[in-house]
């Protein structure tokens, strides 16, 4: 699905300006360069990582029943460079090349929105596949939306960085992996609600519009 997904991206990078378009898009997956200031990496490698981790704090304290931790540190580097890939061949097509013109049209909100629900609806099937029930599909299809919030707030908050955004995506993914064994204690609805709470802070200090104050570019 992911490569479905960056060939369509490719695909119109190359209408819109042929093979240079798409050599321009495809080194942007390496743009940290552009993260301006470079803590917005940092932000964007941590944040869904913390967002798990309260969740996994949470659930101990209220109760809920988790499988026993099967810690994979020395694997993480491995791991994480491998979920890399899928998130950045997603984010040529979200971050890259949906963001910019709906942002323009709908504000970074109304952008995060659409493409949170488009990614959303793309993800039924495999869930379907999968065995996911209804509930567990809902929970997670209403995170997929939160969670798009919090990438654009990335993605703009670094000056439109596609490596920031694809960091946060993998990193997520990362995450989950861990939780706390390859997602067996994972509670979408839960993992929502945080999201939420996460993607509402940018809206609220500043606006629907801009998600965040950008720097400008020198």
């Amino acid at each position: 699905m992911f490569l479905c997904i960056a060939l369509v991206a490719i695909w119109a990078a190359h209408r819109t300006g042929g093979w240079a378009s798409v050599r321009g898009l495809l080194a942007r997956v390496s743009d940290w360069r552009r993260a301006r200031p470079r803590r917005w990496l940092v932000v964007a490698a941590l944040l869904m990582p913390l967002v798990l981790a309260v969740e996994y704090v949470l659930m101990r304290l209220l109760g809920i029943p988790l499988p026993s931790p099967q810690p994979a540190w020395p694997r993480l580097p491995l791991l994480f460079a491998l979920l890399f890939i899928p998130a950045a061949c997603e984010e040529l097509a979200w971050s890259a090349t949906l963001c910019e013109p709906l942002q323009a049209s709908y504000t970074a909100l109304g952008a995060a929105l659409i493409i949170g629900a488009s990614w959303a609806l793309l993800h039924v099937g495999p869930y379907l596949q999968a065995g996911r029930d209804a509930s567990w599909i809902l929970g997670q299809l209403l995170f997929t939306v939160a969670f798009r919030v919090v990438l654009v707030w990335l993605y703009d908050a670094s000056g439109q960085s596609l490596f920031a955004a694809t960091i946060g995506h993998a990193a997520y993914n990362t995450a989950w992996q861990l939780f706390p064994d390859h997602g067996s204690g994972y509670d979408p609805w839960l993992t929502a609600a945080l999201t939420t709470v996460v993607a509402a802070l940018p809206i609220a200090l500043f606006g629907a519009r801009t998600l965040t104050r950008r720097e400008p570019s020198p």
